[in-house]
């Protein structure tokens, strides 16, 4: 089964120098009907005004991953790091038992647009940890290229749950097939262009729920930038 849930459908804040789009409940959004996926809680779609951004604030217990799809963010945190994010960066934060950090775009002429995306960790409690990846163009395009999963492999960032993160890039590329595996299921967000799954027209913002499905097919990609989530049931 693959449902679809269309951009329009998400929940959005206007703070001024930051838009918003939530694909699951966040903040001042609630709606019973899309607390989550799976492991997969929050994802949210900001867009950033120059010279503005997030002051020191603080997570637990949640793992935390940042994706950059234009400009550029800044990062800061309570473990001492400092780093530019910029697109085809991958960056993940475990936040266990307590993590501070501030975001902001350095740029003055320049908005940032980035996805924040918080997955739940299978053991609460852990230490805090930082690390960042940058994924080029060339190992997204046409592929499903590995960005994040629990065991690190194929030089992924590591989470601490049961997830594995996979990014491409394209663009009337041949259709790709992806298999799910028994006891998974699947969450596939566009965040930018359009491509089809299994015939169904997905465009910028859009996101399909996929569960009891042994495959799906991604074609006719049109300047394409995606997130599959392969996920536990």
């Amino acid at each position: 089964m693959i449902k679809l849930r269309p951009s329009m459908e998400r929940g959005f804040a206007d703070h001024g120098w930051l838009k918003s789009k939530h694909s699951f409940s966040f903040a001042g959004y609630h709606d019973p009907e899309h607390m989550g996926y799976s492991v997969l809680r929050v994802i949210n779609d900001d867009a950033v005004e120059p010279g503005m951004g997030f002051g020191m604030h603080g997570h637990s217990n949640m793992e935390i991953i940042t994706y950059v799809l234009s400009g550029e963010l800044e990062h800061k945190d309570s473990l001492g790091n400092g780093s530019i994010i910029r697109p085809g960066d991958v960056q993940r934060m475990s936040a266990g038992t307590g993590i501070r950090h501030s975001e902001f775009n350095p740029s003055a002429d320049r908005m940032v647009h980035l996805l924040q995306i918080w997955i739940l960790p299978e053991r609460q409690g852990v230490e805090p940890s930082y690390e960042q990846k940058a994924f080029s163009v060339e190992e997204r395009s046409g592929k499903l290229r590995l960005v994040a999963s629990r065991d690190g492999r194929e030089e992924s960032v590591t989470v601490q749950t049961d997830v594995s993160l996979y990014a491409s890039i394209l663009d009337a590329n041949e259709p790709i097939t992806w298999s799910l595996q028994a006891g998974r299921c699947a969450y596939l967000h566009v965040a930018k262009g359009s491509l089809e799954i299994n015939g169904q027209l997905l465009r910028a913002g859009d996101a399909a729920k996929i569960v009891n499905e042994d495959a799906i097919v991604l074609s006719q990609a049109k300047a394409a930038e995606i997130l599959l989530f392969d996920l536990p049931v």
